[in-house]
């Protein structure tokens, strides 16, 4: 069964509990007042990372968000997210850590970035934990990958929250 077909079979589930609270730990409990995201070039941002990229609503600095407009557009962004995700994974032996884990990678990243990422052509190759160690590790196993932001000069810097937080998805992917 694919995995769209076992997220529709509610083997999968959208929006878990444990991904919401996931998500909480690196996007923030809830910062109601939109900010300019200073890692993603001042992208306004609010809520648990609620962009103009992924919200129906505009979202602009200093506007206030209610508790109940963040987890009403929380649950819609993470859902929209994790079906454009079953799209592009093809392993129907996909768990729900691995898919939450990749959600939470697309969630920062972006799906498209995710879809594309050699994690994913491993996990769709029937490696799973070799996929998983991908959200965090080049293929040499040492050098960080999805960790680093460009400055307005272009050039690259690493950023240390950022490795911390794929390998907390590495880890979560694995179990």
């Amino acid at each position: 069964m694919s995995l769209r077909g076992r997220i529709q079979a509610g083997v999968i589930a959208l929006a878990s509990a444990p991904l919401v609270i996931f998500l909480g730990t690196w996007e923030g409990r809830g910062q109601n007042t939109v900010y300019a995201d200073k890692l993603a070039s001042g992208l306004p941002t609010v809520c648990k990372g609620i962009t103009r990229h992924t919200s129906p609503f505009p979202v602009v600095v200093g506007d206030y968000w209610s508790p109940g407009r963040c987890a009403e557009v929380e649950q819609l962004v993470i859902s929209k997210t994790q079906l454009q995700l079953a799209d592009c994974i093809t392993n129907p032996d996909v768990g729900q850590n691995t898919f939450d884990a990749l959600t939470s990678h697309g969630h920062n990243v972006g799906v498209p970035s995710t879809c594309a990422s050699r994690a994913v052509a491993l996990i769709n190759a029937g490696r799973i934990a070799d996929g998983c160690k991908a959200l965090a590790w080049a293929p040499d196993g040492k050098t960080p990958v999805w960790a680093y932001v460009t400055d307005a000069q272009g050039r690259k810097r690493f950023v240390q929250g950022l490795h911390n937080r794929r390998l907390a998805e590495m880890k979560l992917c694995l179990r």
